[in-house]
């Protein structure tokens, strides 16, 4: 049966796909005239009602080339799929009538709500773990109805680390986010789309979300989480989840760390469900990177910090139960650095960034002090992020906190440097690297580290970026590049002795 979201490779199709008839085809180029007469009937009333009509709506050229090529978009969208695409009806209607502004924005409404849809179609609670580090904001998020309160730019980045869109189709939506923001009705703009960007980006939609497959391995963490939380786990479950974490990617292995690190620090967790992690939680451990090693503990802090004892001792018995002393809290400072990357971030990706970003990374500046002292646990995250904002949001540079950044990047010292140079291996930061100003800024961040960059495979990897043809976002697809990464990876992952639950 389907999933309600997209076709489950691993079942039977209920639904029926829906082939495009070419007798039922609209007829564009007939209908053109029809579109031009209308035109010409409302351009005339709004004139006469003293309203403005220059560059009010889009040729109808352009709206032919979108209808001419909507049926093929939607081809692969079956009957339930299309039944309740409204926001896709909208874009059409919005678009024949030559408002594609506006048809951009139901697009994008569209793609927001079957998004969520999935997320609620898989794991709410752990969707949220992964979303917002934060444990204030995340104790705000418990229903599927909250997943309002999660920003686009989180929902689709957070989809993609657990894997609910692909790497290719982040790349793909963050653009379409980024046009939405710059291009359609959401905002005041002057930028011209054409018909066949417009239907481009209905079957991207489509494909990279509505109709996307569920990944096995998604699907199995989907089922553990359900069965960790719902019953008491047998011997030989225990046992098969524990293969299972064998074969799991680094970064899904990572997420799941996090998700059961959330599911035993939620107050009201039935007892069953603690026994669970318990017994999961050694097995997982060995196949946790270290950085999400050490957000355990920042967490651990911030629980500390806002005086939830209960979730901080929880937190710290996980962390006994793997030997995992050496990623406590270094002291309260480390909790505070956390909690002024998150909220920089928030604010360089609110409303009024360039307002709100220049007061917290002066905080920032204040908490790394002269010598721009980062704890280790978070030295990591601190350079991901600082660059991040750094990088700005292709729209402009937040002027009085540009020099902050500047300030900060020139306190790195080599290790924080060489991961800086690494970070275009991220892919939110490659999407963002589509952009001109982030390209720029990309090139002021080499400027900036090139003196701290003294080791040997450091150098060689700063000139294969320099010496790259094509642009920045491409750097990680690039065969020579890749294999650098690879000699030179920063994860150090090792697999310690397994307890058996």
């Amino acid at each position: 049966m389907s999933d309600g979201i997209g076709n489950d490779p691993n079942q039977g199709n209920s639904a029926q796909v829906v082939r495009p008839d070419p007798a039922a085809a609209v007829p564009a180029a007939a209908a053109g005239k029809d579109l031009q007469a209308f035109e010409d009937l409302m351009l005339n009333l709004i004139h006469q009602w003293g309203l403005p009509t220059e560059d009010i709506i889009i040729n109808v050229r352009e709206r032919e080339k979108l209808l001419r090529n909507t049926p093929d978009a939607l081809e692969g969208l079956d009957s339930t799929q299309r039944a309740r695409a409204s926001y896709v009806a909208k874009m059409i209607l919005a678009a024949s009538v030559g408002l594609f502004d506006a048809a951009l924005n139901y697009l994008w409404n569209e793609t927001i709500n079957e998004l969520r849809a999935r997320v609620v179609s898989f794991d709410v609670a752990y969707f949220f773990e992964i979303a917002e580090p934060d444990p204030t904001r995340r104790s705000t998020l418990r229903t599927p109805e909250d997943l309002s309160k999660i920003d686009d730019a989180k929902l689709i980045e957070a989809a993609n680390r657990i894997k609910l869109i692909s790497d290719v189709g982040y790349k793909q939506l963050d653009h379409i986010r980024y046009m939405r923001n710059n291009a359609s009705a959401a905002h005041p703009n002057q930028v011209s789309l054409t018909g066949l960007k417009l239907a481009e980006w209905l079957e991207t939609c489509i494909r990279e979300v509505i109709t996307l497959p569920r990944d096995n391995v998604v699907a199995e963490i989907g089922r553990l989480l359900s069965n960790v939380r719902t019953q008491r786990l047998t011997t030989t479950e225990l046992t098969s989840a524990a293969a299972f974490f064998d074969n799991l990617p680094p970064d899904q292995a990572d997420n799941l760390g996090a998700g059961l690190f959330g599911i035993f620090n939620t107050p009201g967790s039935p007892p069953d469900t603690l026994d669970n992690v318990r017994n999961l939680w050694p097995d997982l451990w060995p196949y946790i990177g270290e950085d999400q090693r050490n957000e355990c503990g920042i967490k651990l802090a911030r629980f500390r910090a806002n005086g939830d004892a209960d979730r901080a001792q929880r937190a710290r018995d996980l962390l006994d139960l793997v030997d995992g002393t050496a990623y406590l809290p270094e002291s309260d400072r480390e909790a505070e650095l956390a909690q002024a990357l998150d909220d920089l971030t928030n604010a360089h990706e609110g409303w009024n960034n360039f307002y709100q970003e220049p007061p917290v990374a002066q905080r920032l500046l204040n908490l790394v002090g002269k010598y721009g002292q980062v704890p280790a646990r978070i030295s990591s995250t601190y350079v991901r992020q600082l660059v991040y904002v750094f990088l700005t949001n292709g729209s402009g540079t937040a002027w009085s906190a540009d020099p902050i950044y500047k300030e900060l990047i020139g306190k790195f010292d080599g290790g924080q440097a060489a991961i800086a140079l690494r970070v275009f291996d991220d892919s939110k930061i490659a999407s963002r690297l589509q952009h001109e100003l982030p390209r720029t800024k990309w090139a002021e961040l080499l400027e900036l580290i090139t003196p701290k960059l003294t080791g040997r495979r450091d150098r060689a990897l700063l000139d294969a970026v320099r010496a790259f043809n094509g642009t920045p976002d491409q750097l990680k697809l690039d065969s020579g590049i890749k294999q650098q990464l690879n000699l030179g990876g920063l994860r150090g992952r090792t697999k310690k002795q397994k307890t058996q639950p």
